[in-house]
């Protein structure tokens, strides 16, 4: 299960919020004491409520009578039967059902709203006993003809849970395809590696509001002994706005006007080119000396390649939310990414790369918890779609946009 709102501070401790897709079921293990709400967002949404305790199918664990067939559930057996493709979700679920000895056919459920429901209605439930309590969302067809018709939306749910669960280890997302390199970097840590031209970077944020500064230098420069790195300077210039972003305006250059990647997909769209990397002496005027930072970190890591350590590193920093208010002032809050929200880059040529996973917790830069930053490198041959990505509500899933029908065409003539 997801959390519906990932990334941000849950409301109460044990609050879990997941969401049920159209079509779909979301499957819940509720302990004695847990109550469950489910929520109507949009309104005129049936719901199905399934209870599974001791002795099989029933709804005594929640206090409730079923009172009608578990049809989408039945439907996802039957589509299952017949061969055809469903989710892996809905593969989980109905495994669960086959081990709990339940016979989908005689499942029956409580249906919650309807056509009469008006927005943002709720029903709550709590657990006498520990069960498995599925929850649907049936849709059905709908004709383009049918002036009545009441296209089928999303339910949420809110778990509230009675005793507070251990805090579960983040999850990497699975990789765009097989890496060449795949590296963890802990939270307050930067890690080197070298990337070959043609090659994909992509910097995922693990769980969340957290920064994490890039840098890139041109290898061949540096084994003649030049240092030719990221610069936000000539990168604004040539670009003409504060950091690149897929399509045209996407490469990032160095002080000899030469690209040094090219940005290929941004699930996030706010980061940082103006500020530094953090550094000893923001921490000190801050009044905590001697705190580790980033640009401490990225000496550590590219001494090995002879580079001359700074005070505080120039950056592309990643996820880093800052703005430039009414009053010219440029100011920052915690930062819009979401766990598993990554930026992928392309190499144009072999470089010398540093990532942190910035230790940053007296303000608001990565929401006052450092965490984790995962790093993958893709093979040149790969294809990956240039893209941005929107959330339709602050609350949906990213969704990447999609090439035109004219891609094959028009990208020939933007290289």
């Amino acid at each position: 299960m997801r959390l519906l709102l990932p990334g941000l501070i849950a409301r109460e401790p044990g609050l879990e919020s997941y969401r049920v897709r159209p079509g779909g079921v979301t499957a819940l293990r509720m302990e004695p004491g847990d109550r469950l709400t489910v929520i109507d967002p949009q309104g005129r949404q049936t719901a199905e409520l399934s209870v599974i305790s001791h002795g099989g199918g029933n709804g005594a664990a929640l206090g409730i009578t079923a009172d009608a067939p578990a049809a989408t559930l039945r439907c996802l057996a039957q589509t299952q039967s017949d061969g055809g493709e469903r989710g892996r979700g809905a593969d989980a679920v109905l495994a669960a059902l086959e081990l709990s000895s339940v016979d989908i056919r005689d499942l029956r459920a409580l249906r919650l709203f309807g056509d009469w429901s008006s927005a943002g209605e709720r029903e709550s439930f709590t657990a006498t006993s520990a069960a498995t309590v599925l929850v649907a969302a049936p849709a059905g067809v709908m004709s383009v003809e049918d002036a009545e018709a009441n296209p089928p939306t999303e339910l949420t749910l809110e778990l509230q849970r009675a005793v507070l669960r251990p805090a579960a280890e983040p999850r990497v997302p699975p990789p765009l395809a097989d890496p060449v390199l795949d590296l963890h970097i802990d939270a307050a840590t930067a890690l080197r590696y070298e990337v070959k031209a043609g090659q994909f970077v992509q910097v995922i944020d693990v769980e969340g509001r957290q920064c994490s500064d890039f840098l890139a230098f041109d290898s061949a420069r540096l084994a003649d002994g030049v240092e030719r790195g990221l610069d936000s300077t000539t990168t604004r210039y040539f670009m003409s706005q504060p950091y690149p972003q897929p399509g045209l305006y996407g490469k990032f250059y160095d002080q000899d006007a030469n690209p040094l990647v090219e940005i290929v997909r941004d699930t996030v769209g706010r980061h940082d080119a103006f500020g530094l990397a953090c550094n000893a002496k923001y921490y000190e005027d801050m009044g905590y000396p001697g705190h580790v930072n980033c640009s401490d970190n990225f000496n550590a890591e590219l001494a090995a390649y002879a580079i001359e350590p700074r005070t505080g590193w120039p950056a592309l920093n990643l996820f880093y939310n800052t703005a430039f208010d009414a009053h010219n002032m440029l100011v920052f809050d915690e930062p819009w990414s979401r766990p598993g929200d990554y930026v992928l880059m392309r190499a144009t040529k072999d470089l010398v790369c540093a990532s942190s996973a910035c230790p940053d917790d007296i303000d608001a830069s990565n929401a006052w918890v450092p965490t984790d930053i995962h790093v993958r490198v893709y093979d040149a041959e790969r294809k990956f779609s240039m893209a941005i990505a929107h959330r339709v509500t602050p609350e949906s899933d990213a969704t990447l946009t999609k090439e035109t029908g004219f891609h094959s065409r028009t990208s020939a003539l933007t290289r």
